[in-house]
């Protein structure tokens, strides 16, 4: 988590009086006069700003897994691939995979006087473990007609959404923490929140030197390649208001 540098405003809300245009010099001047109707209270407030940057791993992980053939005839070509496609749906129902996380395509092309058949399972993992293990049993039990590509790692929206709201509330609550550490140095409290305003908001993927950005080697960089980190700025204005101490004494 990183903070921004402090920036801290105590302003004093003069009364509200009544003003008026000049036409001719396009002015607003206030009057002078005492104003007929009660004044209101003057409003005192103290304005931060407040940061926060958060960074939040991948939560799932796809592997595509692909089986082919290349036959002289179509009954051939398919049913060499629908009994490895068989075998791969079992493995997954094996190790508790769901259905909905499962997406199967198959195409059946001709070339010269052969058949090409092929068929490519994608699978959304959210357990890492369960991945790997999946993708090492495919591997050690069919042949090379059977390719298991690299896991490609990613966030869910509601997991980019989480980590987005975190950084903004994170945010907020350093605001109030230096308003309050502000308020206390000059013998006054925080009151109500009067503005708040997130100022900034930026998010990306991976790390920002130079070593991150070349290609992975091993899982570890791949997930750290895919880790987003999310940052948030944000303007508020408090209320001052007299500690609890000075209110009984007066």
């Amino acid at each position: 988590m990183a903070a921004s540098p402090s920036r801290v405003f105590a302003a004093l809300i003069p009364a509200c009086g009544d003003t008026f245009r000049d036409a001719n010099e396009a002015s607003l001047v206030r009057t002078l006069q005492r104003p007929t109707r009660e004044p209101q209270t003057p409003g005192r407030e103290v304005q931060v700003t407040g940061s926060c940057e958060l960074s939040g791993p991948p939560d799932r992980v796809t592997v595509c897994i692909s089986v082919s053939s290349n036959k002289d005839s179509v009954n051939d070509a398919t049913n060499s691939v629908s009994r490895r496609l068989e075998y791969i749906l079992q493995a997954l129902r094996q190790h508790d995979v769901k259905e909905e996380n499962t997406t199967v395509i198959k195409v059946l092309r001709r070339e010269d006087d052969a058949y090409y058949m092929e068929a490519e399972v994608s699978v959304v993992f959210t357990d890492f473990v369960k991945m790997q293990s999946v993708s090492n049993v495919l591997v050690q039990k069919l042949d090379k007609t059977v390719r298991v590509g690299p896991p490609q790692f990613s966030h869910s929206a509601e997991c980019l959404n989480k980590l987005r709201r975190q950084a903004c509330l994170s945010a907020v609550e350093n605001a109030r923490r230096k308003a309050r550490e502000v308020c206390g140095l000059l013998g006054q409290a925080v009151g109500r929140p009067l503005l708040v305003k997130e100022e900034d908001a930026r998010e990306w993927a991976g790390q920002a030197d130079e070593a991150a950005t070349r290609t992975p080697s091993s899982i570890q960089d791949s997930i750290r390649g895919a880790t987003v980190s999310v940052y948030s700025s944000v303007f508020v204005s408090f209320e001052i208001r007299p500690k609890e101490r000075a209110r009984k004494k007066h």
